[in-house]
């Protein structure tokens, strides 16, 4: 039997005191790729925000990579955020500082103490996302694309059980968003649980899978039609 990565019950999601999110039940296994739906403003962000511990769980009961998300402790959330890798529509690098130093800013904040782990750890995920060359660039002389592909290799330094992709073709040309959406189908392969937050409809039908929708303030599953 799959083990699950998140599991959530008749949760309701809030937006400080308004509730955009309710009645929500899933279940998310292990070697998932889930896209998660909706126009913009139906909650996909709070919803995700919500998963990493950005937003309070305060109804209904939820555990995420063996977290409980409902009285999540603000102490437990570094320790939750190293069991997810988190992916943003717009990058979040830092640009005073190199792509080697970007992720080294990050396996230093989360415990990494060794320099040649962490070098190694480094050029490990970079080789995985096809930027091995870049490590001594800086983010703004990389494309969009290539952006992406070392915020995708920074959600990947701390192995997670489960990456949140929140809108990451969002800022993307068709073809580069192909190119990434390619990149997360692979990482998805080798072992990899990922929920994504998506508007690009054609990415779907390019490349079919388990759905969610956020629609009238609900969560459902998507039953998608045989071509």
């Amino acid at each position: 039997m799959s083990e699950s990565v998140l599991k959530l019950k008749n949760v309701t999601i809030f937006q400080r005191e308004t509730a955009v999110l309710s009645d929500v039940s899933l279940e998310i296994l292990k070697g998932d790729f889930v896209y998660l739906i909706g126009k913009t403003g139906s909650g996909k962000s709070s919803f995700l925000k919500t998963l990493y511990g950005d937003l309070a769980l305060v109804q209904g009961e939820g555990e995420i990579v063996n977290f409980k998300l409902n009285g999540l402790q603000e102490k437990e959330i570094p320790f939750l955020r190293r069991k997810l890798g988190v992916v943003f529509q717009d990058f979040k690098l830092l640009n005073d500082r190199t792509v080697n130093n970007n992720l080294t800013f990050v396996l230093k904040a989360t415990g990494w103490k060794e320099k040649d782990k962490i070098e190694n750890r480094i050029k490990e995920v970079l080789t995985k996302v096809g930027m091995e060359s870049k490590g001594t660039i800086y983010p703004y002389q990389l494309s969009g694309g290539e952006q992406q592909r070392v915020a995708i290799a920074r959600a990947l330094l701390n192995d997670p059980e489960l990456i949140l992709a929140d809108e990451p073709t969002g800022n993307l040309d068709p073809q580069t968003s192909l190119e990434v959406m390619a990149l997360l189908k692979e990482i998805n392969a080798n072992g990899n649980t990922i929920l994504m937050a998506t508007h690009d409809y054609a990415l779907l039908l390019k490349y079919p899978s388990k759905t969610l929708k956020c629609e009238n303030h609900k969560i459902f599953e998507v039953v998608q039609r045989k071509s």
